[in-house]
């Protein structure tokens, strides 16, 4: 059990949040859990989300979490920055992570003369190491989460909504009353049910409560920010993960596919997979094509000129330009979706 005591100013400034960051930390730990078959309704995702970590090379510094273990300093998932943060604003921050804060909370899990492997990059060569573990969940993110995350976010918006509502409506003792079954209030303790020993107090903070939808692979919270304590707890609405990504190549299985017809199959495929911007091997997950196949659609729909590409900070993303837009809404019978 983890009980965490909180004072009355504590719960009272209860706020909630979402964190694509700790939705891909919890996700790892699910995976960790069910080495075999992960359990409905996240065994289609974790079948897709295996193949992600085998075959997307980009994506080998996330293995850090497997090795860390459930006890890991708090500076590896950090408190997200507002209520609704992209994983960009939140892998920001992890890069921008202070020498001082991460000298102040290692030596709280690990004593400095004994540092496990996985941990001693991040004391001696902060930087780089943190620079290669935000590059790491990018790539994971795009090929593993991303198909998923539009329906995702609206699960978790509605969540929120719920959530604030009832905050609003009964205060939070109620709402901490309600929030899981794993998850137990008895004022002035809250208690998350797992098989880790641990007690904190927590004196004149704020509560922060982030839903995730992986939260069932671990009930996690954080306690060295100076200012809040955050606490995740499983959001409604993961069977939406038993739906499957977005499938864009299959939409027009039983009828004549005019646009594959035009350009390929393959690079249809792809077109149509753009109608939102991602990366090569997000692509390549998504659609179950190599990524090597993929670099050469985008090579030849880029000299079309009916795709572009962008870079956005260490990664690539590709779109679709006016033409693309036309042919996948004109040719291809459906309506794309018009890049913000």
């Amino acid at each position: 059990m983890i009980r965490i005591e909180l004072d009355e100013p504590t719960v009272t400034r209860t706020r909630i949040a979402i964190s694509p960051l700790w939705e891909v930390v919890t996700s790892l730990y699910l995976l960790d859990a069910h080495p075999a078959e992960a359990p409905w309704p996240y065994t289609g995702w974790a079948g897709h989300a295996r193949r992600v970590l085998a075959e997307v090379p980009e994506t080998a510094p996330v293995r850090l979490f497997s090795a860390a273990g459930s006890r890991i300093p708090d500076f590896l998932t950090p408190v997200p920055p507002s209520s609704t943060p992209t994983l960009a604003e939140e892998l920001a921050v992890l890069r921008g992570t202070p020498a001082a804060l991460i000298a102040g909370e290692v030596p709280r899990y690990h004593r400095p003369d004994d540092l496990p492997g996985w941990l001693r990059p991040f004391v001696d060569d902060r930087e780089t190491a943190l620079d290669r573990l935000a590059s790491g969940i990018e790539a994971y993110w795009d090929a593993a989460i991303a198909p998923w995350w539009p329906a995702m976010r609206a699960a978790l918006d509605e969540e929120v909504l719920h959530r604030a509502r009832a905050l609003a409506a009964d205060g939070p003792d109620a709402l901490l009353a309600d929030l899981h079954d794993r998850v137990r209030w008895e004022r002035p303790v809250l208690t998350l049910v797992k098989s880790l020993e641990q007690s904190f107090r927590a004196v004149d903070r704020r509560l922060l409560l982030i839903p995730l939808i992986f939260s069932r692979g671990a009930l996690t919270c954080s306690t060295d920010h100076p200012e809040i304590v955050a606490v995740s707890y499983q959001a409604r609405g993961a069977a939406l993960l038993a739906e499957g990504a977005p499938a864009p190549a299959a939409a027009d299985a039983a009828v004549t596919d005019r646009l594959a017809i035009l350009v390929g199959r393959g690079r249809a495929a792809v077109l149509r997979a753009l109608s939102r911007p991602a990366t090569t091997a997000g692509l390549a997950a998504t659609l179950g094509l190599a990524p090597s196949t993929v670099s050469e659609h985008l090579a030849a729909l880029l000299a079309a000129g009916v795709v572009h590409r962008r870079r956005v900070g260490r990664r690539v993303l590709y779109g679709l330009e006016p033409a693309g837009l036309a042919l996948v809404g004109l040719v291809g019978g459906e309506r794309a979706a018009v890049p913000a």
